[in-house]
């Protein structure tokens, strides 16, 4: 360590650790431990530069992982919590609200491959909720349950139409195997074509 101390001997002020994994902190200290801001560089190729509190991260930063994906937002106790933007190794993105690491909250998914994007809730890093899912020329708006739409909904066209209906889940035929059945997509079931209308799923609620 080469840096500032307090009157204990403590690291204190601005620092520079090389920490015997490998990794490297330069950067804030407060008392012995890693506070403000600072930047940590892990052996394994990961950076976080951000807010520190008593070691953690906390606050804003940005941490870019080995994969080339990387956060930037807010930390809490060391964990992504608040909102932040992901950036996937992909190049699908996630700009949203967070909580214990996960997407949770209200958020936008953006699919690089086909520039689809999921408007909506979020549960524990699932989609659940009231949601729209944009495509190029039309959109659903509905509701999702653990990731797939479930219940009323309607499809939206650019061309000024609209697909009203609903998404069920289809009946699980009883069989002899032992195997578990994998577990069917939800069906889509049309009802009606009108012109655009103010329906929405929080309209139910």
């Amino acid at each position: 360590y080469e840096g500032d101390r307090n009157s204990q001997g403590q690291r204190h002020g601005f620092g520079k650790a090389r920490l015997p994994n490998g990794d490297t902190y330069e950067g804030q200290y407060e008392n012995g431990l890693r506070s403000g801001h600072g930047t940590y560089r892990f052996k394994n190729g990961a950076l976080y530069t951000g807010d520190y509190l008593q070691n953690k991260k906390h606050g804003k930063g940005v941490f870019f992982y080995p994969d080339g994906s990387k956060y930037a937002g807010d930390w809490v106790d060391d964990q992504r919590q608040g909102y932040g933007e992901y950036l996937y190794a992909n190049g699908d993105t996630y700009t949203g609200e967070w909580a214990n690491n996960k997407r949770h909250g209200q958020g936008t998914y953006v699919y690089k491959e086909t520039g689809s994007k999921y408007v909506g809730c979020w549960v524990n890093g699932i989609q659940d909720g009231p949601a729209e899912l944009i495509h190029l020329n039309h959109r659903f708006k509905g509701r999702f349950l653990n990731g797939k739409p479930l219940g009323r909904g309607k499809f939206i066209f650019d061309i000024g139409c609209e697909q009203h209906g609903e998404y069920v889940q289809p009946v699980q035929e009883e069989e002899e195997e032992e195997e578990a059945p994998l577990p069917h997509e939800p069906i889509w079931k049309a009802s009606e074509i009108t012109k655009l209308t103010p329906w929405s799923p929080h309209d139910e609620e």
